[in-house]
């Protein structure tokens, strides 16, 4: 791999964060995230404990500093029930064992950027996600300003689903955060275009029900019965029937945009319209 700013032709290799690799760890995350992370975080990370870890190095680094990191991605397994995108996700709540994957912070070192690290980093998360059988996706959140990595995860196949008002306080300032998901296993959102086409369908049909019902209702009333019609052909516009269909998808919010459409009724047997011309 070849960047302008390195002084050599670096060889990328990926391993698991190791106790080893703390204090490096601990002076990244200072480097590049404006938030300051416990001990406790870094220990966990470099123990294993409740965390899994990947770590970027290079191996042609001079000075003996071949092994220290220059990238590294930390995630954690949560139960997809009480995680705060249960509702963005379509899952089987008779089986209690569904789990996500968060990735909790990814970083790679100035000098060591645009070379693939960062997207390997995450190639490694996901494909750990869908080696699990009950992990349903990997999700993540990242702060409305960085737009690099906004980018990256959408060229990864990451959906954006949702913008978080002032998740973010940092120098007494808020800032709005990006969830982003990464759907594995079968995993996907409860407004998935066939279950949108399946609201319409059933919006369409209720409302074809309640106007029959009126238009029923409205023969009964009548004292004076029509005369019996020969068989024939109709055309009811049902415009004023239109209407802007809001579906709430588990959290998630669909528009219908409305269209005009027409009714086609062939009468036979001596059936007819309540509203005949005749």
């Amino acid at each position: 791999m070849v960047n302008p700013k390195l002084s050599h032709r670096a060889s990328i290799c990926y391993r698991p964060i190791e106790p080893s690799d703390r204090e490096i760890l601990e002076q990244i995350h200072c480097d590049l995230f404006p938030i300051r992370y416990e001990s406790e975080f870094f220990q966990n990370v470099v123990n294993g404990q409740d965390i899994v870890s990947w770590a970027a190095v290079d191996r042609n680094r001079p000075n003996g500093r071949s092994d220290e990191l220059v990238g590294f991605v930390t995630a954690r397994i949560v139960l997809a029930k009480e995680s705060e995108i249960g509702d963005m996700l379509r899952y089987d709540p008779s089986k209690p064992d569904q789990t996500l994957v968060y990735i909790l912070t990814l970083g790679v070192v100035d000098g060591y950027r645009n070379l693939g690290i960062a997207s390997s980093l995450i190639q490694k998360v996901v494909k750990y996600a869908s080696s699990i059988s009950t992990c349903r996706a990997v999700y993540l959140h990242v702060i409305s300003y960085n737009d690099p990595a906004i980018r990256l995860y959408k060229k990864m196949s990451f959906q954006c689903v949702r913008r978080l008002q002032g998740f973010y306080l940092i120098g007494g300032q808020h800032y709005d955060s990006y969830l982003f998901v990464y759907y594995v296993n079968g995993g996907r959102s409860p407004c998935s275009p066939l279950e949108l086409v399946t609201i319409m369908v059933s919006y369409m049909r209720s409302g074809l029900k309640t106007v029959a019902a009126k238009l029923y209702k409205n023969e009964d009333r009548k004292v004076p019965k029509w005369p019996k019609c020969k068989e024939s052909h109709s055309l009811i516009s049902t415009t004023q029937h239109r209407r802007s269909l809001t579906a709430e998808c588990n959290g998630c919010e669909c528009i219908l945009n409305h269209y005009d459409s027409y009714l086609f009724v062939y009468y036979v047997n001596g059936g007819r319209s309540p509203c005949s011309p005749l």
